[in-house]
């Protein structure tokens, strides 16, 4: 091509471009003009956009990608096509036959011990895997040494084990400890085990040995607290298929209705870890929803600041004959385009969350988690995006074309109070009601999620009328008679001043983070204060019914006043409630969990302690009739259990139907022993099991006490496991800081909403503040008296906003730990001084900013100007 064509080329689509323009709408085609003069006074409008669109698409890609991963790593996880779990009882020789049938078996069990160094002076808890020879079906354990499995652990007595026990017990690969009654070697330490995440919450580092070593140990009894696993690769290309893996389960509850087994398959091989990371994903959503709602304010002030600066234009596009609508329809155009672009923007940013998540903490990820993108999950935040934007602009949109001609020019000095006509309001109202439905019916817990959304909507109303509060206090008060102090009052008074902005923009996030500083504080004062004072010392697991009256004596000739207590303890399987197969319940999320595999239970004679019967009757003594359960009572009511009705428990392999006799109120930080289910003791007390025991020492018994009562029970009982009840709760310590401490940065994100609409309001009021510099300066003020005048202005905002902040954010605090944890409430000095802190650093960073800018102002041409 010549470069006359290409020039010819050139000047056609030059032409071209002005003719298509001319086929679109007039309100789009003059929203198009518009943007030559680029986007300022846009930017914090497309900021706050940007940030809760970035942190909804950004947890939504995340979420899609773990999702996306354990359904094509399912296999591997899970370690076959499908499981089949039950506790106590191995699958008998019938029921292995048929597993055995379905194809390729490989079983596995699970037990919580002590391993102990041969000298006997330190043990820890291990969470002790027996495996066989065809373990894994799916996936490859990774030893060191590049060590099979076979090597190391199918052959003798040897065991692979996690690198910290070798830490904890002071061991080195090559050494001995003892497991139960037998002394095993450490062949290796494990470096990767494919379906870990398939097995119950481990409490202590892993163990791997061979299912016939660890039956040697004596520690595998038909009480002990042992779980049976069967994985499975399906041979049957119909069942194996995903569509057929439902049908999979059908038949072995069919072929096995006694079994008692808990199933699971490739499609979700672990619906704990599934339902935690929805969880999550709803928590941020609504976080990300708080921050595009905070960010709303700074979007509805640079609508309104862009309609100010235009009041000439549309007083003209008026005068010449516009109607209300091509003005409304003008600006609307602009504003869906701008809010498109902070919408692109925050989808892009969005996307790259996962991939930084994953080079970031790919290691701490459950999963390897193989980014997708979803297109519901970007639909989802860009329509989030838009509405917000559409609630908070249609307001300033619609009052502007309301406005007479006359009005406009006249507006700055005479303002017209006006409304939208009944159509804005009408599409107002339907905007949102779809942002209040998405977010409602796109969470599980829909009650949670309206409260939520509901209560940050009334802490915007709050601060707002406390903004505009502010003002008509300023404007009331008398002038104090130093003049850097009456400038501050007065500027908060102003028409147009920043109190409503600072007060609105910091409020909500200060009251966010003030409200999980102080649950955070409440929940550990309760976990540091009231628990350990009555607690006991130490659980102990797996004590045989016929060694409870040694175990007490062992302990007694170590420390005579110790306090023991004992209960059976057996596990086993809801699986009817009221004639309701468990798998056809769909129960809310806080109590779905009873259903979902085996649970704790026990019988007693009488009420366990820490227990009140609070509806219908305790059995009578030497009780001999139907079987009877006691139940929980809030776990009763969230599966609509009564007194009377009837549930069926597998337990040992056999179904157990038992009717409600009462149900209990159990004040469970007591410590004591107590389960959701207790029966009478006509009904289990034949079947094996082991017993759970506590043993309290003297408050003043010494640690070195402590400590050689735990060696004690561990000689004499080996296949029994003390679990420190200080260590335990060490433990919960320690993940629940981290959970608070990743809450109060989710946190932040609406604290840097806040920012954003804070940053914005100065901006805006930035010209007005250097026409008042530039007066104030002609009539004599100096530079510092300008500065110190901001100060006390930003610094009496700051004050104002973080103590509402505390107070509302206290009072959110108070029902949370009150009416939903019915905890005790402690008030922390040190989230107010935050708060305070927090209020201070941000306003004098931004307002210190703008006022450095108005005092490099040049008087000039803004005297000038006016």
């Amino acid at each position: 091509m010549t470069v006359d064509a290409v020039s010819k080329s050139a000047r056609s689509q030059a032409a071209a471009a002005p003719y298509a323009l001319s086929k679109l709408p007039l309100p789009l085609r003059l929203a198009l003009r518009e943007f030559r003069a680029g986007l300022s006074g846009f930017y914090v409008f497309i900021a706050c956009i940007a940030l809760g669109v970035a942190v909804i698409a950004g947890v939504g890609a995340l979420g899609d990608a773990l999702r996306s991963s354990f359904e094509r790593q399912g296999a591997t996880l899970l370690g076959g096509d499908a499981t089949l779990t039950r506790p106590h009882q191995r699958a008998s020789a019938a029921e292995r036959t048929w597993i055995n049938a379905q194809g390729r078996v490989s079983e596995t069990a699970t037990v919580r011990s002590m391993a102990r160094r041969t000298d006997g002076e330190e043990q820890i808890l291990v969470e002790i895997k027996g495996v066989d020879a065809l373990y894994p079906l799916v996936g490859a354990v990774q030893l060191s040494g590049n060590l099979s499995p076979a090597d190391a652990i199918l052959s003798g007595t040897g065991v692979a084990v996690d690198p910290i026990l070798l830490d904890r017990l002071n061991l080195k690969v090559g050494d001995t400890l003892q497991l139960g009654t037998t002394a095993h070697v450490i062949r290796a330490t494990i470096e990767a085990e494919p379906d870990k995440i398939a097995d119950r919450m481990t409490v202590g580092p892993r163990l791997l040995i061979s299912t016939t070593a660890l039956d040697k140990t004596g520690l595998i009894d038909p009480g002990s607290l042992v779980a049976w696993r069967y994985a499975v690769q399906i041979k049957d290309p119909a069942l194996a298929a995903a569509d057929g893996l439902p049908k999979f389960a059908d038949s072995v509850r069919k072929n096995l209705p006694e079994g008692g087994f808990t199933i699971r398959d490739r499609r979700d091989p672990s619906p704990s870890v599934t339902r935690t990371l929805d969880r999550l994903r709803q928590f941020l959503t609504l976080l990300g929803l708080t921050a595009l709602l905070v960010g709303g304010v700074g979007v509805a002030n640079a609508v309104t600041t862009y309609i100010d600066r235009r009041r000439p234009v549309i007083a003209i596009l008026k005068a010449v004959g516009a109607t209300t609508r091509t003005i409304f329809a003008l600006h609307l155009a602009q504003v869906i385009m701008i809010a498109g672009i902070g919408v692109g923007i925050g989808l892009i940013f969005g996307l790259l969350i996962p991939l930084l998540v994953g080079a970031a903490f790919g290691n701490a990820l459950p999963i390897k988690a193989d980014i997708t993108v979803q297109p519901l999950s970007l639909l989802t935040a860009g329509v989030y995006g838009m509405l917000v934007a559409l609630v908070f602009t249609l307001w300033p949109l619609g009052r502007a074309e309301q406005v007479r001609a006359t009005a406009l020019f006249r507006d700055e000095v005479a303002p017209e109070s006006v409304r939208p006509r009944n159509g804005i309001l009408v599409l107002l109202a339907l905007a949102i009601a779809a942002l209040f439905a998405m977010a409602v019916l796109g969470s599980d817990a829909k009650k949670l999620a309206a409260g939520f959304t509901v209560a940050v909507v009334g802490v915007l109303a709050i601060f707002l009328g406390l903004g505009t509060l502010a003002g008509v206090i300023a404007r009331k008060v008398p002038r104090p008679r130093r003049p850097e102090l009456a400038l501050a009052i007065g500027s908060i008074g102003a028409p147009g001043g920043l109190a409503r902005s600072v007060v609105l923009s910091l409020g909500t996030g200060l009251s966010l983070l003030v409200a999980v500083a102080l649950v955070d504080r409440s929940i550990i004062g309760e976990l540091s204060g009231r628990i350990p004072q009555t607690s006991p010392n130490y659980f102990v697991l797996d004590v045989k019914k016929n060694e409870v009256q040694g175990f007490e004596d062992v302990i007694r000739r170590r420390e005579p006043k110790a306090e023991i207590h004992t209960a059976p303890m057996l596990r086993g399987r809801i699986m009817q409630v009221n004639g309701v197969p468990a798998e056809k319940l769909t129960l809310k999320p806080e109590h779905q969990w009873v259903l979902n595999g085996d649970r704790g239970l026990s019988y007693a004679e009488v009420v366990p302690e820490g227990s009140r019967v609070s509806a219908g009757t305790w059995w009578p003594a030497n009780y001999s009739g139907e079987p009877l359960v006691s139940f929980e009572g809030e776990l009763a009511k969230g599966l609509g259990l009564k007194v009377g009705d009837s549930v069926v428990v597998n337990v040992l392999g056999r179904n157990v139907t038992a009717r409600l006799a009462n149900l209990r109120e159990v004040k469970w930080e007591s410590l004591a022993i107590n389960f959701v289910m207790v029966f009478s003791p006509n009904t289990l007390q034949s079947a094996p099991h082991n017993v759970l025991a506590t043993v309290t020492l003297p408050k003043d018994a010494p640690l070195a006490q402590e400590a050689a009562v735990a060696r004690d029970i561990g000689k004499a009982f080996p296949a029994a496991s003390a679990i420190r009840v200080k260590d335990a709760l060490n433990q919960f310590n320690a993940i629940f800081g981290r959970i608070m401490t990743a809450i109060r940065a989710a946190g932040s994100i609406t604290l840097a909403a806040g920012a954003l609409v804070l940053a914005g309001a100065l901006a805006t009021a930035q010209r007005k503040r250097i026409k008042q510099a530039v007066i104030l300066k002609a009539l004599g003020a100096t530079r510092r008296r300008i500065l110190t005048s901001h100060l006390v202005e930003y610094g009496l905002l700051a004050g104002f906003t973080a103590l509402v902040a505390v107070l509302v954010g206290g009072i959110a605090a108070y029902i949370t730990v009150k009416s939903v944890m019915d905890l005790e409430f402690v008030f922390s000095l040190w989230a107010v001084a935050q708060a305070l802190g927090l209020a201070l650093l941000m306003v004098g960073l931004f307002g210190g900013y703008g006022t450095w800018r108005v005092l490099q102002a040049r008087p000039v041409p803004y005297l000038r100007s006016e």
